[in-house]
């Protein structure tokens, strides 16, 4: 995942280092003195987002067509912190106090890299697209959560692990609702984007870090909900902005032991 991370970081910046001068193909109309724009976007197409850096006595006024809009992009990627949610309490009930684990270190991570959508007018769009989720918790105790099991289930053991995590892995389907406010004179907007989204599960995964079996990786379903239902909301201003997602399916299914358990993620969220 730090991999997988730190490439995605290296993307960014050789994408903002090499961005080009462009002129879009929308209509734009010029209150002041024409400047040429740069625009930095995250992504292909027209509908990919993008940061324009302007003089601050440009103002652009950019209207874009209605129609539909299909590609490949690379962007709402998402970075923040992932809570367990029991009953709708954030203390973990004693069937599930083996799941405890370190609040800064369990975290949410995703991207979109397909979208497919309808734009109504410069200010509103919907779209469906498809990308990847992972939540990672870091548990605290040291236990094994067994595979090919009935139930979820675990065993005590006498290694202590310096990283025991606890992962899962989904498709994510998000249907947007998307609205943006006119455009500064930097060519930067106010936007929210709100709609529910379902996962299909790829994966679970423990990995744990000994110093007797030193670096060790199970994969298994572990009773992860197969398709997962839930909502987010984005709310941000250039490329950035903040996120907050909630699934209204329980976290693990066939499993009655953890029924009402819950998963909530909020963070930060780069080019949506």
């Amino acid at each position: 995942m730090k991999r997988l991370i730190f490439t995605i970081i290296i993307c960014i910046v050789v994408s903002t280092s090499f961005a080009q001068t462009t002129s879009d193909s929308t209509h734009t109309s010029v209150d002041s003195v024409h400047r040429k724009r740069v625009r930095v976007k995250l992504g292909v197409g027209d509908d990919a987002p993008a940061v324009s850096v302007n003089q601050p006595d440009t103002a652009y006024h950019v209207h874009k067509a209605p129609g539909f809009s299909f590609g490949v992009t690379f962007s709402r990627i998402d970075l923040g912190l992932a809570t367990l949610i029991d009953h709708g309490s954030f203390t973990l009930s004693p069937n599930n106090q083996f799941l405890s684990y370190r609040q800064w270190k369990t975290s949410n991570f995703g991207f979109d890299v397909v979208q497919f959508g309808y734009r109504f007018n410069s200010a509103f769009k919907i779209y469906v697209s498809g990308g990847f989720d992972w939540t990672l918790i870091r548990l605290r105790r040291d236990i094994t959560i067994q595979r090919n099991t009935p139930v979820l289930t675990y065993t005590e053991d006498d290694i202590h692990y310096s990283k025991n995590r606890f992962s899962s892995s989904y498709l994510r389907i998000p249907l947007s609702f998307y609205y943006r406010s006119h455009e500064d004179e930097r060519g930067n907007y106010f936007r929210v984007v709100a709609g529910p989204e379902i996962g299909v599960l790829l994966n679970g995964r423990v990995k744990q870090i000994s110093e007797e079996n030193g670096k060790q990786k199970f994969n298994d379903d572990y009773h992860f909900t197969k398709l997962r239902k839930g909502a987010f909301v984005r709310v941000g201003y250039g490329l950035m902005g903040i996120y907050a997602k909630y699934y209204f399916s329980d976290m693990f299914e066939n499993s009655p032991a953890q029924n009402g358990l819950r998963n909530f993620s909020f963070g930060l969220t780069l080019g949506f």
